[in-house]
């Protein structure tokens, strides 16, 4: 069965080909625009990762991650955060996500991290 990976990213552009590649490395992938639709998917199902941009524009990553660590159900799922200025460090303590990425990225590298932790 194929792993099942949440991308929540409100640039159009980086979410198509973070689905993209996704996609091309055999995962189920669900894209989410903001939180929103975010909290609504998981409602559905709960993925076996998720990809967070830390600045959405009716939230941000670093709520979603902290509610996703803080809840039974779901804090054993694996939260990627990305960012596009260079401030994970100050992500880092506010959050306690298992991997940090900074935007732009190498795509290479984002698909051995996201093996890594989906991989049986």
């Amino acid at each position: 069965m194929k792993k099942c990976i949440y991308v929540v990213e409100d640039n159009i552009n980086i979410r198509e080909i973070i689905e993209f590649l996704l996609v091309e490395e055999m995962y189920d992938v669900i894209t989410c625009p903001n939180t929103r639709s975010f909290w609504q998917q998981m409602n559905k199902h709960l993925p076996d990762m998720v990809v967070l941009d830390v600045m959405l524009p009716d939230g941000n990553g670093v709520e979603i991650c902290s509610k996703l660590k803080q809840n039974a159900k779901t804090h054993q799922i694996p939260v990627m955060m990305m960012s596009a200025g260079n401030n994970l460090y100050k992500i880092k303590a506010k959050c306690s996500a298992e991997d940090f990425i900074n935007k732009p990225f190498d795509l290479n590298d984002f698909a051995n991290r996201i093996e890594r932790y989906v991989a049986n």
